[in-house]
């Protein structure tokens, strides 16, 4: 654990500036809007350890898959998210001595990223010589106009002597990718135009034989109070606009840089692009920096009023959970079907920006019940309008229907180790899930007829074509694939898998009765192929070691030296980062959920005694080396009143980034994980669940805490819940009169009259 940052309820604060830790600080101060985002790196050059790194949602590039020996049905390309234009570039000079970070002078500093309003501040004094001059700086990504980005500054001489200020601001399009292509660069500076006081760079990405290349403009406009705009030498890959002025005793002065960002996925081609982006620009030039400021607070109060969750008792507990849901809401706000939520979003290049099946997995839940319904909508249509591409994957591993990618931004698989994208396919099966899941919540079929059918039956096909039968068994197996527990590759019949297959055939065969007839005629889904898919359900085999009682990860999983996580030496943890892959494929301990994955998908059709037996089982097996795993650990682990396991497992997925549990936040945040905290509160401690429409909850309190308090959307009514030590508060907030289950009792509620138990 490495806790960088005071503990707050609604500030990241800091006041030290270690370069030791420089890249875990920009990870954890990362901004964006789920149009754009970067890291919290400084805008000025600093020559100590940093990863300058600005993104743009679904600009990335295909590169070729270059593989020794190349294995028929591997994608042609692999997929990644490339750093864009630095349009966040601000040098300065004190009496023409540049201003570096890592070499002067500092003191004072402060690093504060304000989660309640959406912006990051720093505050520091740079003393050269007899100049000492504080700068006080505030930058944000816009939430209310998705293009713009506002950087301020404030200087205040604090010397005894007037001070000589020169200040550069910079659109640079010299810049480079720093993870899978170390020093690799990715865009063509196309256009400049520069005048004294505003600036337009146009970069293209460079050829490649996968994709039409994409354009991008960042237009800045900059203002100072009492500064003067210089000429600047012209550059090949940078526009800049200079300022110049001195500083009185005691004087203060501000600076403003405002950035326009478009794109051509937006637009059809370059021109069009710069249009826009002076367009934009315009507009955005009528409002003070003031109102641009009060506008993204009261967005971002907006977004909290509906989804904050206060925890009262544990400051720590309450930071993280605020931060998860800030770099949530700052990846994706569903403003755009086209995008998606990527493992790192905005903050880092590891994993390609890509989209994963943890989306529907685990952003899901959260976003039905925190967002606006379009939000789920979108993520749902975004793998709807994939479906051809899911289809393409399938025909490249020469199977039947549809499979959905690991690794996607178009939805063809762009992902090439072989383990990932030949053999993790129970991502088919969450896809699946998901759209049972937004049904089950919404009690809305009408996504499920009209589109979600059509996905359902590709993947329904997929599974029937992918399971071979048994003549020894008489039952039908799934051989080859990896699970959940990535430390586990090229298993037999992984219960998991297996399982999903199972009930997405028999979820599938259910929804065709809903859809209509021409919806059915369309798809095609003969009487045959109907009794295929139920001899399939029927005979399906799931793994299961009745000695034990447990469901078997995977055959032969019970054969290996099976030793809890307590035996490995703490020098050796991770072990993902202290043993060979050879020595973690033998060993018995698994990265994240598996079974108990398929346990908490479907935990009201198991007893008590089942989960027990699973989770006592296979929990002491687990390193948690996945972001993905505390979560899942924490919900059963409440569910089976293991209260403080539950405890445990929430602080981990809380403040998995936070406290850097897994030494591996410096390359960017776990953003798909951060619905973890949400979930263990809500589906753990709250014990929600929706059954045959109704909702339930079965909540406890944890011990250190005071209480806790959240909200939900459900089904056009807005509910309040309230744990305290003395009880429980349900208050209907909107919506007409709902009957809900508090601990197995029924309460019909009624807007403006909370019940309290």
């Amino acid at each position: 654990m490495q806790r960088i940052f005071e503990v707050d309820p609604w500030h990241l604060i800091s006041h030290q500036l270690d370069d030791k830790s420089k890249l875990l600080q920009e990870s954890l101060t990362s901004i964006g809007n789920g149009y754009m985002g970067m890291r919290g790196m400084f805008a000025e050059d600093y020559s100590g350890t940093t990863h300058a790194g600005i993104y743009i949602g679904g600009v990335w590039f295909p590169d070729r898959t270059v593989v020794g020996w190349w294995k028929n049905g591997y994608p042609e390309y692999f997929g990644k998210v490339i750093n864009a234009v630095n349009f966040a570039k601000v040098n300065f000079w004190l009496n023409d001595e540049k201003v570096d970070l890592a070499k002067n002078q500092i003191s004072d500093f402060t690093l504060d990223l304000d989660m309640q309003h959406g912006e990051l501040r720093r505050q520091f004094t740079v003393t050269k010589g007899t100049a000492r001059v504080q700068i006080t700086i505030t930058r944000f990504v816009s939430i209310v106009q998705k293009e713009l980005f506002v950087l301020h500054y404030n200087f205040r001489n604090l010397g005894q002597a007037p001070v000589k200020l020169q200040i550069d601001s910079a659109l640079d399009g010299n810049v480079y990718n720093q993870d899978a292509n170390y020093h690799e660069q990715f865009w063509q500076v196309k256009s400049r135009q520069q005048s004294m006081t505003a600036g337009l760079l146009v970069a293209k990405t460079k050829p490649n034989p996968f994709a039409t290349p994409r354009y991008t403009t960042a237009m800045h406009m900059t203002n100072a109070t009492t500064l003067t705009p210089q000429a600047t030498p012209e550059t090949n890959q940078q526009v800049v606009n200079r300022f110049n002025g001195e500083l009185a005793v005691g004087a203060t002065t501000d600076f403003e840089k405002r950035v326009i960002v478009t794109t051509s996925r937006d637009y059809a081609d370059q021109q069009a692009v710069i249009a826009a982006a002076k367009k934009i620009s315009q507009q955005v030039a009528q409002q003070t920096y003031t109102e641009l400021e009060t506008a993204q607070q009261q967005a971002w109060t907006v977004r909290w009023q509906q989804a904050d969750i206060k925890i009262n008792g544990d400051t720590a507990a309450q930071q993280g959970i605020r931060f998860n849901l800030f770099q949530l809401f700052s990846t994706y706000y569903g403003e755009d079907n086209r995008l998606n939520i990527g493992p790192k979003g905005f903050t880092g290049e590891k994993y390609g920006g890509a989209t994963y099946w943890d989306t529907e997995a685990f952003a899901l839940p959260l976003y039905l019940a925190v967002a606006p319904t379009t939000v789920s909508e979108h993520l749902l249509e975004y793998r709807y309008n994939q479906l051809p591409g899911a289809v393409h994957n399938a025909q490249a591993q020469g199977l039947q229907g549809a499979l959905f990618p690991m690794v996607t931004f178009n939805g063809i698989e762009s992902h090439n180790e072989w383990e990932i994208t030949f053999e993790e396919i129970h991502r088919n099966g969450t896809i699946a899930y998901a759209i049972y899941n937004y049904t089950n919540y919404t009690g809305d079929e009408t996504y499920l007829r009209e589109k979600g059918i059509d996905v359902l039956v590709g993947i329904a096909r997929f599974w029937a074509d992918r399971v071979h039968f048994s003549q020894r068994k008489q039952q039908y197996m799934i051989h080859g694939v990896t699970g959940p527990n990535e430390y586990e590759n090229n298993v037999n019949n992984n219960w998991y898998t297996n399982l999903l297959a199972r009930w997405t055939l028999q979820y599938t065969l259910a929804s065709l009765p809903k859809t209509t007839t021409a919806k059915q005629t369309k798809l095609a889904v003969s009487t045959a192929e109907k009794a295929q898919w139920q001899d399939i359900i029927d005979h399906m085999y799931l793994p299961e070691d009745e000695k034990l009682g447990i469901f078997e990860q995977q055959d032969t999983y019970l054969d290996k030296d099976i030793q809890p996580v307590t035996a490995i030496p703490a020098a050796q943890r991770p072990i993902n980062q202290h043993w060979s892959w050879d020595k973690i494929l033998r060993s018995p301990y698994i990265k994240q959920a598996d079974v108990l994955q398929g346990i908490w998908y479907f935990i009201d059709q198991f007893s008590p005694a089942v989960k027990q037996r699973n989770f006592d089982f296979y929990e002491p097996l687990t390193v948690h080396e996945s972001s993905l795993s505390p979560s899942v650990h924490a919900i059963l682990a409440a569910d089976l009143h293991y209260e403080a396991k539950a405890v445990e497992m929430y602080q981990r997925t809380a403040r998995l980034d936070l406290d850097n549990y897994n030494n591996d936040t410096n390359d960017g945040l776990h953003i798909t994980s951060m619905t973890g905290s949400w979930l263990a509160i809500v589906q753990g401690f709250a014990g929600m669940r929706v059954r045959d429409g109704q909702l339930h909850f079965a909540p406890f309190l944890p011990q250190d805490w005071q209480s806790y308090q959240f909200q939900i959307n459900f089904r056009g009514h807005l509910l309040n819940i309230e744990v305290t030590k003395t009880g429980t508060t349900v208050n209907l907030q909107s919506g007409s009169a709902l009957t809900i289950d508090l601990d197995g009792q029924q309460l019909e509620l009624n807007s403006g009259k909370p019940f309290v138990d």
